[in-house]
C-alpha cells in the first residue's frame, strides 16, 4: 500500500493576523509559508541557502520561523519589489511591446 503524499501545493492564506502576535512567537513551515504566500516546498530550498534573508531554527527536529523574522523577511520584500522595474520595462523607461 503506498503512503499518501503530501500536499506540496500552495498553502491557503492565514487564519492569523501576523501583527498581532508576539515578535518571540514560533511558526511551523505551514504556517509562514500561509503567510509569506509561498510552498512549504519553497522554503525548505531556502532553509539550503544558510545566507537566506527569513531565518529560521530546528526545535526537535522542526523548521520553526520566528514571528519577527518573518515580519522583517516581508519588510524586505516590500522593499525590494518597489523598487524594482516591472519585467516588461527597458531601460529607457519604454514599456515592450508584445
Amino acid at each position: 500500500m503506498k503512503r499518501p503524499r503530501k500536499n506540496r501545493g500552495m498553502p491557503p492564506p492565514a487564519t492569523f493576523d501576523i501583527d498581532s502576535l508576539p515578535g518571540s512567537s514560533n511558526l511551523t513551515a505551514l504556517e509562514t509559508a500561509a503567510v509569506i504566500r509561498r510552498t512549504p516546498g519553497a522554503l525548505e530550498l531556502w532553509r539550503r541557502n544558510p545566507n537566506h534573508p527569513l531565518k529560521w531554527r530546528y526545535v526537535d527536529g522542526r523548521p520553526l520561523y520566528r514571528v519577527d523574522a518573518v515580519r522583517d523577511y516581508l519588510a524586505g520584500r516590500d522593499e525590494t519589489t518597489k523598487s524594482s522595474q516591472p519585467h516588461n520595462a527597458r531601460e529607457d523607461g519604454q514599456a515592450i511591446r508584445p
